[in-house]
């Protein structure tokens, strides 16, 4: 009885507050197409890679980045100047394997959770049809840099497929950035981290962990073995699992698979080889046990916050924040993302955080930026500022990486100004101007 009337309360709670948040920012409305040239002077200009141009200028229109350079631009006629002097510039921040979009409550209002589909093994599944534009969250992500987002459906063994989104949209088609580009597993783990809880000697046997890892891995290499030979066979009866399937087989879509012990990365890495697969891990908490096979390999690593405990009870407390740094020593690929949707704001800072242990600060930015790029293919078009690729920037008063002093005063995406207006925002302005608080946001 109890149970259900908290349930009933959390339901009514969620309920009221997505009222709440459907009227709280309706004047917040996709920016326009680029309209006229616009150029970026006298600022810090990290372009993503590593380098950096002092005193620079970055100048794009329809979009596209047309001149970078250090300096003055050699014409401004007829285009927007923004004077960036003692500002920085960066690239967008991409947020791969998020559920941002995908959720608005966490708990106790099921109708705003579309992060999961009943079932074990749903490889039809798309998360690009139930993102939501409108969702509350975004803006405040965008605030802090982050302007191109992977959401990630949950759950299951094969949880879906997933698609990037740029964060400035009318709907989820408007949104697309590049479909269906992964599928996404949990790869089934081997035994827990911590201490196994010893059972009563009267207890009933229960399956071992590793049996039941064994009979998940049956499943899994069964399901990729019919449809490894589906993709080869011309099918008289499509099968939508299947079909779903077929672009991992010819190179148009990765396998992203959710694994943190070495044993279940060493698994996963010879699963992909044997099928023939591009793979990524993610989360790859000992991923730093196994740096020779991830490269010899070609495996990428995108690992899950650094603002987390360690794995293991024994390992070093500080080992979260130096893995980008190993991974970075070993020559294997590696970007970063957070957890769930809300706290992807906090991105930048978890890179920046990497850099109090090894990491310099154009390799944090190069992570959340070229790194997850190359990792989602996308790196044609964006994750760094180059002459012909996306507008895709921002400008920071400070360093984007310190929540100290980042402030992110104007974002472009693909040339697009965008509105950097949020929930929190309009709240603070509200209660400031109650106290009689001067509000600079």
């Amino acid at each position: 009885m109890k149970q259900t009337m908290k349930r009933l309360i959390l339901s009514i709670w969620g309920l009221l507050l997505g009222t709440i948040l459907a009227h709280g920012q309706t004047t917040i409305s996709p920016a326009p197409a680029q309209s006229k040239p616009i150029i970026i002077t006298g600022a810090t200009i990290h372009i993503g890679n590593g380098q950096v141009i002092n005193n620079g200028y970055i100048a794009f229109d329809k979009g596209k980045i047309t001149a970078i350079g250090e300096g003055a631009p050699a014409n401004t006629n007829g285009a927007d100047i923004v004077d960036a002097t003692g500002k920085q510039v960066y690239p967008g921040f991409i947020c791969p394997v998020t559920t941002l979009g995908l959720i608005d409550v966490e708990e106790g209002a099921r109708g705003t959770d579309d992060v999961g589909e009943t079932g074990e093994i749903n490889p039809n599944v798309r998360s690009l049809i139930a993102y939501n534009t409108d969702s509350k969250v975004i803006p405040t992500v965008r605030s802090n840099g982050i302007l191109l987002a992977q959401p990630t459906p949950e759950g299951g063994l094969i949880s879906g497929q997933s698609s990037v989104v740029q964060l400035d949209a009318w709907n989820w088609e408007d949104a697309a950035y590049k479909t269906d580009i992964a599928l996404h597993m949990n790869w089934p783990i081997m035994r827990p981290a911590g201490r196994r809880r010893p059972q009563a000697a009267t207890a009933t046997p229960q399956e071992s962990p590793e049996d039941r890892q064994q009979k998940a891995l049956d499943a899994i290499y069964s399901l990729f073995a019919q449809a490894k030979a589906y993709a080869e066979a011309k099918p008289a009866v499509i099968n939508l699992r299947f079909e779903s399937m077929k672009g991992l087989f010819n190179g148009s879509k990765k396998l992203f698979v959710n694994a943190n012990g070495a044993k279940e990365i060493i698994q996963a890495v010879n699963f992909a080889k044997k099928m023939g697969i591009q793979e990524v891990i993610v989360g790859g908490k000992e991923s730093y046990l196994v740096t020779d096979l991830l490269k010899s390999n070609n495996v990428p690593v995108i690992v899950t916050e650094t603002q987390s405990l360690p794995y293991r009870e024994d390992d070093d407390v500080y080992l979260p924040y130096k893995l980008p740094k190993l991974l970075q020593d070993a020559r294997v690929l590696y970007g970063l993302t957070g957890v769930g949707f809300w706290r992807q704001r906090n991105l930048p800072f978890e890179a920046g955080e990497a850099c109090g242990y090894g990491l310099t600060k154009e390799q944090a930015v190069s992570m959340i930026t070229l790194n997850n790029a190359k990792i989602l293919g996308i790196d044609k078009t964006t994750g760094t500022l180059e002459v012909g690729k996306d507008a895709t920037l921002f400008i920071s008063k400070g360093d984007a990486l310190d929540m100290i002093t980042i402030d992110v005063q104007k974002a472009f995406i693909q040339g697009r100004d965008i509105n950097l207006d949020n929930l929190h925002k309009q709240l603070y302005r509200k209660f400031a101007a109650k106290y009689g608080i001067k509000a600079n946001l």
